[in-house]
């Protein structure tokens, strides 16, 4: 018992450390957030002055969200004859059919776009990107994913700041949101994601942090992929892999929270878990690698501290799942007291107040966004098994397959998934997040008996976020198995998947003047 306890208490202080972490973004954020961002140069005033980009769109099997996807990049405020597109194609359904029909119908109009469809996955999404970039002619490169939605003036609110400043990288924009208001659950996503774009990066960026690409949304000195070795297949989270090669090397990262290009969020639960899957075990990935060579970097203490902390972020959920298995057993043996440190409770509160901020930042009625926060507070509870298994994955050196996270062109409130052939089974982990709420009940029961009256809130959100999650997990698994039949009919494949093939955007040949 002396073991378990000594465990439980220098785990709760590790984890601590992620909750009090946030609190030191907010000071950040609150003193540098009105920093003025300066690129240093005006966006080009001649049509001469505009430079060369390309803009490249890795996609697999997104044949709802393509069409639309390829219409949004031709519509890029660029002259013409400056601007080359290229849709970098791995399906294997009937998407790579929708995009060519649409890139040919695009090139038939003058304008550069190209399909390059590969057979073989290799590398996934950094071996298209690698791939592709031996093809492009820009010294800059704009990229996104398939389910993003670049206003046409993305390139003109970018490309300036990377033209000023030659060590400047990369610049990320902030992700928008296209279905937040379609349950509590994208609500819950939009929140997170907003906390991450509008206070994590600007607090990062701006007080002299190392920040991060977030993989869509922003744009790449084409010099600097080069010169740190292109984007590495074997990392699941390739964008954070190269853009802390790319600081770690002396090149610049710029957060511009002020530029939103809205995207589809996962509206499956199942999805969701995926994308934090991936994201856990890529990030865990680059913290195996890229913890030294940091540690190591030339960089202020405080610097290489944040950038650590910033890496290893997603160890919170195990760390989260050692402190609830621990407990059960400390109450039973009526020790929970001796080792207790309630005044670590303080930084529990740090990450929701991270996300309250944010939601008042950027919304009138961010007040009524709010009702989504149980929501997140349970799903950052509930995901910890799932996270657990992506380090662990991680750790081990397990490779797998990058797996995308199914999107269905669902913007709004209006929209359907189930019985979709993309869409996704609750999978094996469900059964371990029941067993795991069943235990936390255990604890509860146990805490109220022995008097421990301090660890019930704690165990009660591990009952509901993992009952949350489970249980939400099994009913949108029920959709999948049903399949039902779409109303509005397939023809020679689904209607919403060739819906908007029609070519009548109207994209801008000449720079305004």
């Amino acid at each position: 018992m002396f073991f378990l306890g000594v465990t439980y208490l220098l785990v709760a202080i590790w984890l601590s450390i992620y909750g009090f972490n946030a609190f030191v973004l907010l000071f950040l954020y609150f003193r540098h957030r009105r920093d003025r961002v300066d690129c240093g140069a005006p966006e080009p005033a001649s049509h001469a002055d505009f430079p060369f980009v390309t803009v490249q769109m890795p996609i697999y099997n997104e044949k709802y969200v393509v069409h639309q996807a390829i219409d949004a990049l031709v519509r890029m405020d660029w002259p013409r004859d400056r601007l080359q597109i290229q849709v970098l194609d791995d399906s294997t359904d009937e998407t790579t059919e929708i995009a060519r029909q649409c890139v040919e119908a695009y090139r038939q109009q003058g304008i550069d776009v190209e399909l390059i469809h590969r057979t073989q996955r290799s590398g996934y999404k950094a071996g298209a990107l690698n791939e592709a970039l031996q093809a492009a002619r820009g010294p800059f490169v704009a990229l996104f994913d398939a389910d993003f939605r670049p206003p046409p003036d993305f390139l003109r609110r970018t490309v300036p700041h990377l033209m000023a400043d030659p060590a400047l990288g990369f610049v990320q924009a902030r992700w928008g949101h296209l279905n937040d208001e379609f349950s509590l659950l994208t609500l819950a996503q939009a929140m997170a994601l907003d906390g991450h774009f509008v206070v994590e990066h600007t607090a990062r960026q701006r007080a002299g942090l190392l920040t991060n690409f977030s993989g869509t949304g922003g744009a790449w000195r084409r010099a600097c992929i080069e010169s740190c070795g292109g984007w590495r297949g074997e990392m699941l989270t390739e964008d954070m892999d190269l853009s802390y090669r790319a600081q770690l090397a002396g090149w610049k990262g710029l957060a511009l929270p002020d530029v939103v290009v809205p995207a589809e969020l996962p509206i499956q639960l199942a999805a969701f878990k995926r994308q934090q899957f991936r994201w856990a075990k890529g990030n865990t990935q680059c913290l195996l690698r890229q913890a030294r060579p940091l540690m190591g970097a030339p960089l202020p203490l405080f610097v290489r501290i944040q950038g650590l902390i910033h890496l290893s972020y997603y160890l919170a959920h195990p760390l989260m799942l050692v402190v609830m298995l621990c407990t059960l057993p400390l109450i039973w043996h009526n020790l929970l007291g001796r080792w207790s440190l309630t005044v670590l409770s303080a930084a529990t509160f740090g990450p929701p107040l991270l996300y309250v901020v944010s939601q008042r930042a950027i919304y009138a009625d961010w007040w009524q966004r709010l009702r989504a926060l149980p929501v997140l507070i349970c799903l950052g509870m509930g995901l910890a098994l799932n996270t657990t298994a992506a380090v662990i994955e991680a750790v081990l050196g397990i490779q797998s397959a990058f797996q995308r996270t199914p999107k269905y062109q669902i913007e709004g409130k209006r929209g359907s998934w189930r019985g979709d052939s993309y869409a996704l089974s609750a999978g094996r982990l469900v059964w371990g997040e029941i067993l795991l709420t069943i235990y936390a009940l255990l604890g509860v029961l146990a805490a109220v008996f022995g008097g421990n009256w301090q660890a019930i809130p704690f165990l009660l959100l591990y009952v509901v976020g993992f009952g949350y999650v489970s249980t939400l997990g099994l009913v949108q698994s029920r959709h999948k198995v049903r399949r039902l039949k779409r109303k509005e009919g397939r023809g020679g494949g689904d209607k919403r998947a060739v819906a908007g093939l029609s070519t009548d955007a109207e994209p801008s040949s000449q720079p305004r003047a």
